[in-house]
């Protein structure tokens, strides 16, 4: 798996300029990260409009607690994890107290690889988007993201095992989403998946 697209290093000097207020250091900053912050925050929410405000909010919360960043981590986990709580917020929000996700049932996980890996960009964002929203963002948070299941049933107040079971139903369904898609652009990559079944 690649690296998130938010592991990026903020000089220190950037960092300490920007926590005594400098306007050019938040701006290198807010240059730097608004590409990855906006690709998160639509993944998780899957509307472009949502995706946008999600990163203006984030952004305007760095500029508030810039100066509680204390250097024990990376700058730019600490900034992921702004945009994601920012997201999970707006989440409930539109959906109200309870989220949407898929329905536990007595299947076992899947042992097929990642259905995205087989999938072009166009085929996985169709599919991605007929997902729940809680549903598609645990699967960005887990796969893409890296975040652990501990660290994602926190952010989303659910357990662990709701985390599991998303991550699994989730490729699940999303291999089922993405499968005439993949007959239809690829004849070959539809008996790849089911071969590894």
């Amino acid at each position: 798996m690649s690296a998130t697209s938010f592991q990026i290093d903020v000089p220190q000097t950037t960092l300490a300029r920007a926590r005594r207020g400098d306007l050019r250091a938040l701006e290198q900053i807010y240059r730097a990260f608004e590409r990855p912050a906006y690709t998160l925050a639509l993944r998780m929410l899957g509307n472009v409009d949502s995706a946008r405000e999600v990163v203006h909010d984030a952004m305007l919360h760095l500029l508030e607690r810039i100066g509680q960043f204390r250097g024990d981590a990376p700058f730019w986990g600490w900034l992921r994890q702004i945009v994601v709580n920012e997201a999970l917020m707006r989440l409930r929000r539109e959906r109200g107290v309870k989220f949407e996700a898929l329905p536990d049932d007595d299947d076992a996980p899947s042992a097929e690889p990642a259905p995205w890996m087989l999938a072009d960009l166009k085929h996985l964002e169709r599919a991605m988007a007929r997902l729940p929203a809680l549903t598609r963002s645990v699967l960005w948070l887990y796969h893409v993201e890296e975040y652990t299941h501990q660290e994602i049933a926190e952010m989303t107040g659910k357990s662990v095992s709701f985390s599991k079971s998303q991550v699994a139903r989730g490729s699940v369904r999303l291999r089922d989403l993405l499968d005439p898609a993949l007959s239809e652009a690829n004849p070959e990559a539809a008996p790849c998946m089911t071969a590894t079944a």
